[in-house]
């Protein structure tokens, strides 16, 4: 029997398996080519080993550095920032949504536009010259910040971020809130423990995996960003806003580097392969506990 149940079960994942490995596993096994070769857009069919010398690259280079840094600091940044803003909304709205469901669907909104096209509309509306909310700023306090500048460009990268990805978390965040049994709530309220305790010593540990499973993810698309940021400024002034996905942009599509900018996307995924390696950790130890 058990042979039997072993072999039906390879026999469902035989097609998952096949569709990971022909359009996962071959363009994988391509990048990896290229990122130990020397190649440009002619040669892409006939690369030339040559070693590890795109990876020193890209280690060598500061730019690279550059956009690790922006990109970690965004990561964690919008990540803290969009989970404590869910949290708080999950739990603050929690009654009113329980009653009229119906208004999930308007704060849902955000999450149904393209980031691309949020980094335009808000390059739009903050543009120094002529956005509308620097020349109100300007008419009513007589000054305005240059919100795209080499100063304040990240602050306003990340707000956008946060306003656009908080319905992402607080969804989720919703959702493990009401999950908690309300027998637990009520016994808690019969012992004279206080709303506060109840949610501090029963609610958020019941809660526990979900946060940190939207943590990680949040943090993994901010870190990875590019489309949004792309749009709002590029790669800034000076480098100032580059992440790493639009540094392998220029190096692969202006500088015509493939071979250094597929060692980069590498280095990237396997950056964010220890980072899912840590989570899928993190909840094995949970569940043995």
């Amino acid at each position: 029997m058990t042979i039997v149940r072993r072999s039906e079960g390879l026999g469902f994942l035989t097609p998952l398996v096949g569709f990971l490995l022909l359009f996962l596993g071959f363009p994988a096994i391509i990048n990896l080519v290229y990122s130990v070769s020397t190649v440009t857009f002619e040669t892409l069919r006939a690369p030339t080993i040559s070693g590890f010398g795109n990876y020193l690259a890209v280690l060598a280079d500061r730019d690279f550095w550059r956009a690790t840094s922006f990109s970690l600091r965004f990561g964690l940044l919008t990540a803290i920032a969009e989970c404590l803003l869910g949290l708080f909304l999950a739990v603050f709205l929690a009654p009113l949504l329980t009653k009229r469901p119906v208004l999930m669907a308007p704060l849902m909104l955000p999450l149904m536009v393209a980031p691309a096209m949020v980094g335009l509309m808000y390059r739009l509306v903050l543009h120094e010259f002529a956005g509308p909310v620097p020349y109100y700023l300007f008419e009513w306090f007589g000054d305005s910040p240059a919100f795209l500048d080499i100063n304040n460009a990240f602050w306003t990268l990340s707000v956008v971020e946060i306003l656009q990805w908080t319905p992402f978390a607080f969804l989720l965040f919703y959702m493990a809130y009401v999950a908690v049994p309300n027998d637990i709530r009520e016994a808690a309220a019969l012992d004279g423990a206080s709303g506060w305790k109840v949610l501090w010593l029963i609610e958020l540990p019941l809660m526990l995996p979900t946060l940190i499973i939207a943590f990680f993810i949040r943090f993994i698309d901010g870190f990875r960003v590019f489309d949004n940021v792309y749009a709002l400024t590029g790669s800034g002034a000076g480098g100032s806003t580059m992440s790493l996905s639009i540094y392998i942009y220029q190096a692969f599509f202006k500088q015509g580097a493939i071979g250094k900018a597929v060692a980069a996307s590498v280095v990237l995924f396997l950056a964010s392969l220890a980072v899912l390696y840590m989570l899928n950790w993190l909840a094995g130890r949970r569940r043995r506990s």
